[in-house]
């Protein structure tokens, strides 16, 4: 039974460690079958925005989700599935062009530049004051 002992425990690490290293080519695999958006987003005075948000989605129109850009206005969004994706940012109020239809394909990693414009017309108020007859 001492001798038993033993090999069980070598057996049952050799086990481990070939699950693990399993496990960890499989993952490594998924992440090459997936894409990447990495970019900036810039102002209207094309000066980077940090802190803005960069909103995604599948052209398919799955639910959205957001990202935020780093103190020099760059983001990354890891692991997507090969698709077309729309992608638009904002910040204190400004808004880009969504970019609709951006195509990533299994395993690429694509650059993309989001860039928040002025709105081209103010939208009109309603008064409060009635007029009286």
């Amino acid at each position: 039974m001492k001798r038993l002992l033993p090999m069980l425990f070598l057996l049952v690490a050799v086990s481990a460690a070939a699950l693990v290293a399993v496990q960890s080519v499989n993952a490594a695999q998924h992440r090459k079958d997936r894409g990447a958006f990495q970019g900036v987003v810039l102002g209207p005075d094309d000066k980077p925005v940090p802190h803005a948000a960069v909103i995604y989605q599948s052209s398919a129109g799955s639910a959205p989700h957001a990202v935020h850009t780093d103190s020099r206005g760059h983001f990354t969004i890891p692991n997507l599935h090969w698709d077309n994706y729309d992608l638009r940012a904002s910040s204190k109020g400004v808004f880009s062009e969504w970019e609709k239809n951006v195509t990533l394909h299994k395993g690429e990693t694509r650059e993309i530049t989001l860039r928040l414009i002025y709105a081209r017309s103010m939208p009109k108020t309603t008064s409060a004051k009635s007029k009286s007859h």
